[in-house]
């Protein structure tokens, strides 16, 4: 079975599986779930706790007497496998598949590992936890769905916000989720339960966001010129290396140039999105973009890009900062063009 974090407690509060696997690379979701886990564990019986680690010379033959053995007491037990490479190797596999095969109902495992690829979710190792149990999936809270998450937080400590002061709020903290939740922490503390105002709330949260190149791409492609100038601004003064952004811009505009191209040549959508690597919600936000970016304009995006190109690299005239926002504010008009001549 594969769920999501949010189905978690659901799940949980039906029965308590003897095996579960947290992959992903949200710590704070990560830890949460796992505390989670242990907890129904521990009403379910499992009084104690081993911890394997993985790492190098890993004995593997200690998950296998792990699951043999019994508990001090005689009792049920936590039995927890932390593989922080999610590469267990050819050894590693083996004995994941056959600690499977031999399972019993008396203890619960939990296995953490990262966000793996595709074709490691079907590696013998992985399909083996995942047919003997559960997998929770732990994706990263996107902006679009990081004020819901903070009002949830808010309404678990009996608070609740204005779409203002939710939206300022994901503002300060975008791309770092454990801020989010101290800062969440902090209102609790600072302020009373009831409804909370956008000046209270501003007046007690810090500006700790944090963005990578990713976001700054998908706010041009999105034309939200606000959210693209807010993420360049931060990227400029955590020190971010512009060549790595205009990278990062590039390969957006190049793939919607690509997918626009094989669209306009009677191609089917879904296979050049595959083809390009646009995968889980990325294929949402691409087809948006498709209609509102003409392929000429992204060509001459491309063009622009290149000037960027040469000026980071003190080979033509410009600031790199500077002409992103150049950049942004041309794609941003392009857009505003096509949709006023599809209007008319």
């Amino acid at each position: 079975m594969q769920i999501r974090a949010e189905q978690l407690e659901a799940q949980l509060s039906r029965s308590v599986a003897s095996v579960y696997v947290i992959h992903g690379d949200e710590p704070l979701l990560a830890l949460e779930a796992a505390d989670a886990i242990r907890a129904a564990a521990r009403k379910q019986g499992c009084d104690e706790r081993e911890v394997l680690s993985v790492e190098r010379g890993f004995d593997w033959s200690e998950l296998t007497q792990a699951g043999a053995s019994q508990s001090l007491f005689g009792g049920r037990k936590i039995i927890e496998l932390r593989i922080p490479t999610g590469k267990p190797g050819t050894q590693g596999s083996a004995a994941i598949a056959a600690y499977c095969e031999r399972l019993g109902k008396e203890n619960v495992t939990l296995v953490s590992v990262p966000r793996l690829r595709k074709d490691d979710q079907n590696a013998r190792w992985f399909l083996a936890l995942a047919g003997a149990g559960v997998v929770v999936d732990i994706y990263p809270v996107e902006r679009a769905r990081l004020p819901d998450w903070i009002g949830a937080r808010l309404a678990r400590q009996g608070q609740r916000a204005s779409q203002e002061a939710l939206g300022f709020l994901a503002d300060r903290v975008e791309g770092n989720l454990l801020a989010a939740y101290q800062e969440v922490q902090k209102l609790g503390l600072l302020l009373p339960k009831g409804e909370l105002s956008a000046e209270q709330v501003s007046d007690a949260v810090a500006n700790v966001a944090r963005y990578d190149a990713y976001d700054c791409s998908a706010a041009l492609l999105a034309g939200n010129m606000a959210r693209y100038v807010r993420v360049l601004d931060g990227l400029r003064g955590e020190g971010e290396s512009p060549v790595f952004i205009l990278w990062a811009l590039a390969e957006e505009l190049r793939a919607l140039a690509r997918i626009q191209q094989g669209v306009e040549a009677g191609r089917s959508i879904d296979q050049l999105l595959r083809e390009n690597r646009v995968w889980g919600e990325r294929q949402a936000s691409m087809k948006a973009a498709l209609k509102r970016h003409a392929r000429p304009a992204l060509e001459r995006a491309l063009v622009h890009a290149a000037r960027i190109d040469r000026a980071s690299k003190g080979a033509g005239p410009g600031e790199p900062w500077d002409e992103f926002i150049s950049l942004g504010l041309e794609l941003l008009n392009e857009s505003k063009g096509k949709a006023t001549r599809a209007a008319a």
